[in-house]
Order: structure tokens, then sequence, then C-alpha cells
């Protein structure tokens, strides 16, 4: 049995500092601008042998004023409902703050366990802040720097009644130094599906209608989200991923670096996930933004689905999905056949067929080809059309086999392979696509000189 930790505080006072280090990865933005986080955040966190579940939160501001700062203020009022105990971090640099009174006044009507923590109270800088904590009303402070990892043991022993400890490990281990986007090389528990699109595409609106509750911020502005938000599901029994991501622009429009940031994380995102879902705006789809975000994800390796949103919005919307169909033919042919699908994730028109379809990318993005079949198809393919000579003397391709899926992969074994021209290997991915049902999928061949490994000796 583990627990639900919520760390809060007001603006600026270290939570996403805090929680990348428990979590053992960079994956909160962190920047000295205040209201960087905006959505709740939710990670997997370990101390030495505590394992626990993990929230970031937008700062608490008792002067919100309008309506999308009421909501951000919502989702940390959620964070505190659902935890089972709560970390409340104050600024020992700055002392205690009248907003650090009125949220203490808060907490302590939870009726919730709350642990003070004086943030940022390295060398004697934090000391004054340090004495002023006490006077919350909610105990003893640890003092601590969520930069420098001072204070963790302190933390551990304040969160070690919450949780057992797993099993199997003794003594009070740093974990948190993992190198960053390092995985299990066990099997996934989860399918990690990442939604990505120009900014204001719909992608929070599209992920909370799919989950069915307002878990992440939406806005007409562009810009809201900003972290890479990763939200758990069940979809017909199959645990997921979903990760919200930040808009990503041409990188010439780009000048903040809160939004450098942003894209980054969109980023990490897809390079970490099995699906990526392009969304784009059915009034002005396949823009050249669009058009780089799905290289990008080909040349990740990525399956991929184009969804088409607020579909709701298009009139003759049988013409419209033959228009689609073609550009997406014309204009995307490194990745020929990918599914599209139509869908409005504010009406939730459409949306059912979204999810078959991003399982269908998936298996075929693991799909493996028997190497018998492949090279009947090879010598078929080169009857058809035979690789050009290069200086009077023909490329030859003996031999072809998959050597790994995710993306699929193939060796080719030949002479002069690298001589052999790009669109050649198209024509050798797209024929591979269309004989083996593969639609959509990136393909990846590597050239190998030599003969056959598998034939006969003479």
């Amino acid at each position: 049995m583990t627990f639900t930790l919520a760390i809060v505080g007001r603006p600026n006072v270290g939570k996403s500092t805090l929680f990348n280090r428990l979590g053992g990865k960079r994956v909160a933005l962190v920047d000295d601008m205040p209201g960087v986080t905006r959505d709740r955040r939710e990670g997997e966190a370990s101390i030495g042998q505590l394992t626990f579940t993990i929230v970031d939160t937008a700062g608490l501001d008792d002067q919100a004023d309008n309506d999308f700062d009421k909501r951000i203020q919502r989702q940390t009022e959620k964070a505190i409902e659902l935890a089972d105990v709560i970390l409340f971090m104050i600024d020992a640099r700055a002392g205690v703050m009248p907003q650090d009174k009125a949220i203490a006044a808060i907490l302590r009507k939870t009726n919730k366990t709350v642990i003070l923590a004086a943030n940022k109270a390295e060398g004697n800088a934090g000391f004054t802040g340090l004495g002023e904590a006490y006077g919350l009303g909610l105990g003893e402070p640890i003092g601590m720097s969520a930069e420098h990892g001072e204070g963790i043991g302190e933390l551990f022993d304040a969160l070690a009644p919450f949780g057992p400890p797993r099993r199997g490990e003794e003594g009070f281990v740093e974990e948190w130094d993992r190198p960053e986007g390092e995985e299990d090389d066990g099997p996934q528990k989860f399918l990690r599906i990442a939604v990505v699109g120009r900014p204001n595409a719909g992608k929070s609106t599209l992920i909370n209608r799919m989950i069915g509750e307002e878990r992440l911020l939406t806005s007409p502005v562009a810009g809201t989200t900003r972290d890479s938000i990763s939200v758990d599901w069940n979809w017909d029994g199959r645990e997921i991923k979903l990760f919200d991501t930040a808009g990503m622009r041409r990188r010439a429009r780009i000048t903040e670096k809160i939004e450098k940031m942003s894209v980054g994380d969109a980023l990490r995102a897809i390079r970490f996930a099995e699906v990526v879902v392009v969304l784009m705006d059915s009034t002005n789809p396949f823009e050249k933004q669009d058009l780089a975000i799905a290289d990008l994800i080909e040349r990740e390796g990525r399956a991929m689905v184009l969804a088409v949103n607020k579909w709701d919005l298009v009139e003759n919307k049988q013409a419209r999905l033959a228009e689609l169909k073609r550009d997406a033919t014309e204009k995307l042919p490194q990745v020929k056949g990918v599914p599209i699908v139509m869908m409005s994730g504010l009406t939730g028109q459409g949306l059912e067929r979204l999810m078959p379809a991003v399982f269908e990318a998936e298996a075929v993005w693991n799909k493996r080809i028997p190497t018998p079949a492949l090279n009947r198809w090879l010598a078929d393919a080169l009857e058809r059309h035979a690789p050009p000579a290069i200086s009077g003397r023909r490329i030859k391709l003996r031999y072809m086999t998959q050597i790994k899926t995710r993306p699929p992969t193939f060796a080719l074994f030949g002479n002069q392979l690298d001589e052999l021209a790009d669109d050649y290997i198209r024509y050798l991915s797209n024929g591979i696509r269309e004989t083996f049902d593969m639609p959509g999928t990136p393909i990846r061949f590597l050239k190998r000189g030599g003969k056959n490994p598998y034939a006969d000796d003479d």
C-alpha cells in the first residue's frame, strides 16, 4: 500500500524542484519566474526504501481574480482533496509571508496530515524564516534545500509512518540521481500516448473529453499548457498514460525562455511515447508546423496517428475528408498510409474511432515479418525494379531480415549498399508497407556488406 503526497505552497517556493528530485528525473519545468506550474502533475517518487505517488501543484493564491486563475486554484484544491499527506512548502529566505499564513489556515481545516517544510534553508540565509515557520501552527518545520538535496533524510522520517518500504532493500539510499531519461529494461505496464500539435489545437480539451473530467486546464489563449502532464487512464481494460504537451511553434517564433523549456518538455514526451497523436485544426490542417511535427515523430521512430480536431465545424465532411487524405499522401510520403481520425474534442464527435486507431498503429509498430516471406517479397521487388548501376557496376541486394520492432527495422545484405539512393529506399519502404499491411509506421534500414549469412556454403 502506498500513499499520495501533494506539495502545496505559494508560487516560486521550490515545489517543482522538489518534485523533480524525489521523482528522480527533471520532468517538471523549473524557472525563477513565478507561476510556471499550472496543471497538477503526478509521478512516482522514492526516498530510500519508501515509495509513493507525488503531486506537484500550482502555487496557491487567495488573490485569484479571474476565471482562469480560479480554475488553476481548483486544480490545486483537487490535489489536496485526493492526497493522503500534504507537504506545505514555504521559502525560508523570504520568511513567512501573509500568503503563507492564509494557506496554513486553509490546510488546518482539511483534517489531513500536513508536513511543513522551509525550503531554501541552506547556509545562514534561511535561519530567520525557519524560526518564523513555527508560528504557522503546523508543528516543527523541516529545514531543507530541494535544489541541493538537504533535509531529504528528515522528510523520509516524517513520511515513513504512511507507507511500507520496498522489500529487499536496506538502509537509506539516494536514488534520485538516475541519469535523465533512464528507463527500466522490463516490459512497460502502460501504453504511453503523447498528444502533440500547434498551440491552441485543442490537446488539453481532447484529453479531458477522453478521460471524462476536467483534469487539465483549457483556455482559448494559446500557451495555456506548459509542462507535459501525464494522466493515468484505463481504456477497455488497457492501462494508458496520456501525455498532454505544450503547443509547438516554429523555432524562429519562440523567444521566451519558458516556451523554449515547454517545447523541450514536449520533445521528451514524444521520445518516450509509444504512439503520438498529432492534433490538427480542421479549419487549417497540414500547416508547415504540422508537417514539421509529423516529420520529427517519424525521425524519432514513434507510431503516429493524425487526429483532425474541430470536425464539428466542417460543413461538407465527405469532400473535406477526401481532400485531407490526399494531402496526407502528398505531404507525408515518409509515413504513407498513416491513420487519420476526424473528431471533436469539444463535443466528443468521432472520438470512438481514436483509440482503435491508436492500438492499430501500435500493433503495426510492433509487427514482425518472417524472414522467408520477406525475402520472397524482396526477390519480386528486385525483379520489378532493380537498383541502378554505379560506375558500371550494379548494386546487388542479396538478402534481407528484420532485426527489431518499435519501429520495424530491417537489415539489407549486399554490395555497394552505401551507394543505394534514398528514392530506392523509399521504394522498398512503401513496398513493405503495402505488401505486409504496415501503413503509416516508420521503417528503418541498416545496410550490411557481405554475402547472405544464411546461405549454404559450397
